[in-house]
């Protein structure tokens, strides 16, 4: 097998801001503590603090886990700062003409020692947080956004890069290498580089006040995650399911409540009490907890936060010379301006209002019959669409959830990933790898033909306190082939909630597509034969694609019949059932686009609006109110905890992303359900892998597709998925 042996991937520009971002960080001059120059300190940090050590161990190297110490944290996050800025300084330093090797080349694989140490920071801030944590992250963010500014203004560096891209123009490069060349250089440029010093230094300043807020905003919503817990007794149980009780009852516990029940204010926990509970006070309860997260008015409000971003960000990108953050946030992303974006969700926003109404009224028929002698409230929407859905379809959630366990779903996602990628999965044993906490489990991932080693998959399944909300995927490394080749480290991250000792974990249908959506992040973590680090980027509208189109293998024949059982006979589930969830595939749409719509509408037009006309007091209500915002609805994720667009700016004006993405998935499974093979027909296979997975970011993602299919996405497949009437003319 083949083994990344004692070397790092080398953190690029593009990867520092990333980190950054996602940690809620921007950029300025660097604030070490260590003198880049001090080369006897530095030696001496480096062989103390195992947060900057090489990567050690099986698989090539792997990272230190089991010695991590929060005090290390923070000299190691600023030793590392410093070395990298001092190897860019190098590179900007050289006479020699500036070419591909002798510029971007040590540019690639500059910053080995902080991409390590902002592995062990992403775990602490996203799967262990705590409140020592949060104060070194608020010291260390205007650090961070120090030195990102250190890196974007240093000009000879950029003198140099920009040399090679202008050559690049007149004589290009290789296909690979041009691209590599345009991300940095646009990187660069998209960032201020070609400002003059005022405004490079106003530019820095705002990035650094940024990421403070950020931070912020982040804790903020964690804290109100954290303080919000609804109790409630044995009387108060009527139509939760067991294994929801048991979960709850542990919950309870924990917090030393014996004899009650918890519900925590998470996704896992909301969702499903507001699905089954029959007590309604309760749910109205749970619901205003969830939904009201930074927005309470005291010290974890986030308001005025969201407020000062939009200011900043608005006089950020004026810096640059475009009208708004949404016009430079889009240009280098598939949908190219706010106009096209705005124009594909207004094209699903009618149909998915007029699917509410017929809801809505199902719904009410309901209650009303029941002599309930209420009007539906958005905590009542989750518990009677599953009466709607029981009375239409005599299809029950929480008996779909029996044949859903995560130990079984696991071994679903292996096999696909195996009769798609042609990968095998195998279970290190428990101590061989190290592992940040005792509910993680590792995977070796190998070639089944040849054995030749991929990488390692870790899964960290389970809610915890620190841990943030939500599911995602990350890479502790990601693979490239500059010298010697280096192999995956990817690792899936959920909140479902840990069982009591021997119980199984159960889940719902819509968390188990969820399971599989975040396993397709991973594979094409996997998949990736990109040679430079930097092409191992993404286009925000395009990667949730190749992780939605997974979702679509959950309900295949194969995954059924051999991972589907129930949970205490080992029975297959029953073909009548099967036949009731497809059947059911388009159920509750109406909710689920407006839902998310609402939140993808919201961000575009936050961020299309200028910055001093906006209170955020009354925008979100004012906004939903001109757009026909059902009363019944709320957004999926309401603007004071919008963590996808405050806590950083991955998904800032990008939210829309995931509609974008889904047509390029409705129109791709159509690709495999016309293949004579279905969805695991071999040749369509092969090019998803081949033009869709493996490429990453080195091939511009509208010709990766028309590669695919052989034609553009048309919204039309996305309109029949949802059932939704289909336009008379299609177009993405």
């Amino acid at each position: 097998m083949k083994f990344r042996r004692n070397h790092h991937r080398g953190l690029t520009l593009a990867g520092a801001l990333a980190a950054g971002l996602a940690m809620g960080c921007g950029t300025g001059e660097t604030t070490s503590a260590v003198s880049p120059g001090d080369t006897q300190n530095t030696q001496t940090v480096m062989e103390e603090n195992p947060l900057l050590q090489e990567w050690e161990g099986p698989y090539g190297g792997v990272p230190a886990f089991d010695k991590m110490e929060l005090t290390d944290l923070e000299p190691a996050m600023e030793q590392a700062m410093a070395m990298h800025l001092e190897e860019l300084d190098e590179i900007g330093r050289m006479t020699s003409t500036p070419t591909f090797e002798n510029t971007i080349i040590p540019y690639e694989k500059s910053g080995e020692e902080l991409s390590r140490v902002f592995t062990y920071y992403g775990i602490w801030s996203s799967n262990m947080s705590s409140p020592e944590f949060r104060e070194i992250q608020q010291r260390l963010a205007p650090k961070i956004s120090d030195y990102s500014s250190a890196i974007l203004q240093n000009e000879a560096l950029f003198n140099r890069i920009k040399a090679v891209y202008e050559a690049s123009l007149e004589n290009p490069l290789p296909a690979d290498q041009q691209r590599t060349v345009q991300l940095i250089y646009e990187g660069f440029a998209l960032e201020g580089a070609d400002l003059d010093p005022q405004a490079k230094e106003r530019y820095a300043a705002i990035n650094k006040e940024l990421s403070q807020l950020y931070t912020q905003f982040s804790n903020n919503v964690l804290a109100d995650e954290e303080n919000y817990v609804v109790y409630f007794s044995e009387e108060q149980t009527s139509g939760l399911p067991e294994s929801y009780l048991t979960s709850a009852a542990k919950a309870a516990a924990e917090r030393g409540r014996d004899g009650m029940y918890a519900v925590l204010n998470t996704r896992s926990y909301m969702d499903p009490f507001l699905t089954f509970s029959d007590e309604r006070e309760l749910r109205k309860e749970v619901w205003e907890n969830y939904y009201s997260r930074g927005d309470n008015n005291d010290e974890f409000d986030n308001k005025r936060i969201i407020e000062q971003i939009l200011k900043l960000r608005d006089e950020r990108v004026g810096l640059l010379g475009f009208e708004n953050y949404a016009q430079w946030r889009l240009q280098n992303r598939m949908a190219k301006t706010p106009e096209n974006a705005m124009n594909l969700m207004k094209a699903v926003w009618p149909a998915a209002l007029e699917r509410v109404e017929q809801e809505v009224a199902d719904m009410q028929a309901i209650a009303d019959a029941e002599g309930a002698g209420i009007t539906i409230e958005p905590w009542d929407y989750r518990y009677y669409a599953e009466k709607v859905r029981q009375q239409k379809y005599q299809l029950d959630s929480d008996q779909i959830k029996q044949y859903l366990q995560l130990d079984k779903l696991t071994e679903a996602i292996f096999f696909v990933g195996g009769e798609l990628f042609n990968f095998d999965f195998t279970e290190v044993p428990a101590g061989s790898v190290p592992v940040f906490h005792e509910d993680v489990k590792v995977w070796e991932v190998t070639d089944k033909d040849s054995q030749e080693h991929i990488g390692l998959f870790y899964l960290d399944p389970f809610a915890r306190t620190g841990k943030r909300s939500g599911a995602w995927a990350t890479t502790y490394r990601s693979h490239t082939n500059l010298g010697e080749e280096e192999t995956v480290l990817a690792s899936n991250n959920s909140n479902f909630i840990k069982p009591a000792p021997g119980e199984p974990v159960l889940v719902s249908w819509d968390d188990a597509e969820t399971f599989f959506h975040e396993f397709g992040h991973a594979l094409h973590f996997l998949a990736s034969e990109v040679k430079y680090p930097t092409l191992n980027g993404g286009v925000r509208d395009y990667t949730e694609f190749q992780s939605q189109l997974l979702e679509r293998w959950l309900a295949t024949d194969p995954v059924i019949d051999q991972f589907l059982v129930h949970y205490q006979t080992g029975e297959p589930i029953p073909d009548e059932l099967v036949a009731k969830i497809k059947e059911t595939s388009t159920f509750n749409q109406g909710f689920a686009t407006t839902e998310f719509l609402a939140s993808a509408l919201m961000d575009m037009i936050l961020h299309t609006t200028d910055p001093e006309e906006i209170d955020m007091d009354t925008f979100e209500q004012e906004t939903l109110e001109s757009l026909g915002m059902p009363s019944e609805i709320v957004m999926r994720h309401r603007t004071p905890h919008f963590g996808h667009v405050f806590s950083g700016e991955g998904y800032a004006t990008g939210y829309y992303g995931y509609l974008w993405a889904d047509v390029l998935t409705s129109d791709a499974a159509e690709a495999f359900a016309e293949a004579p093979g279905g969805f695991y027909d071999e040749t369509v296979a092969g090019k998803l892998v081949k033009y869709l997975f493996a490429p990453r970011n080195a091939i511009d993602p509208a010709e990766a597709y028309r590669m695919f299919r052989g034609r553009d996405a048309s919204i039309d497949a996305l309109m029949r998925d949802r059932g939704f009437p289909v336009p008379s003319e299609g177009g993405n």
